[in-house]
């Protein structure tokens, strides 16, 4: 019994080369899949987005370990995942031209202030999901964001809005009160008696 054990853990049900080729394809359909799907895939802005990609790696469980159950395949395809993302990275980061077609480009969601319906449209994004990722990110509301960008990563990076025309007012009354504050107290130890 126990060699049967041992056997059913390490030894494979398929040959090496078909455990090494088969994370390759899968690695390579989803990177092009995920990139011809769009960057909102990869923000999961909603439970619709995310629950396809959780059930995404589970639907490709299959392909990439086949019929072979055992912990050596396992071994094999995750370390064949795991080199092939080393070597995609490494020569994408050399390539910077093939990083840009496979990554694509950031998008402008918000600019000087101005939601870009047209962006948001493109996307295939609402104005509420542009409002909760910046929720997230601390602001109140878009009112106070001064632009928005969609990056290739999927996710949303916002620049806040210049300080508003009352708070920049109160900012200069407080500067005049310190600077009268200062000229007060040197008034006054001008206007001290000398002491004797």
């Amino acid at each position: 019994m126990h060699s049967k054990v041992w056997t059913d853990m390490f030894v494979l049900a398929l040959p090496i080369a078909e455990k090494i080729f088969r994370p390759v394809a899968v690695y390579f359909f989803l990177v092009i899949g995920l990139r011809l799907a769009g960057k909102r895939e990869l923000a999961q802005l909603n439970p619709f987005d995310l629950v396809v990609l959780l059930t995404l790696s589970n639907t490709v469980q299959n392909a990439i370990i086949g019929d072979d159950n055992s912990v050596t395949g396992g071994i094999i395809g995750a370390s064949t995942l795991l080199l092939v993302n080393y070597l995609v990275v490494r020569f994408l980061y050399r390539h910077e031209k093939l990083d840009r077609l496979v990554e694509g480009k950031s998008c402008s969601l918000i600019e000087n202030g101005q939601v870009l319906d047209n962006k948001l449209t493109q996307e295939v994004l609402t104005r509420q999901e542009l409002e909760a990722a910046a929720h997230k990110q601390g602001f109140g509301d878009l009112q106070e964001v001064e632009r928005a960008v969609l990056e290739p990563s999927g996710t949303i990076s916002f620049t806040a809005k210049k300080p508003a025309p009352d708070e920049t007012r109160h900012q200069e009354v407080l500067k005049r009160l310190d600077q009268l504050s200062r000229e007060l107290a040197q008034l006054r130890l001008r206007e001290a008696p000398p002491n004797a």
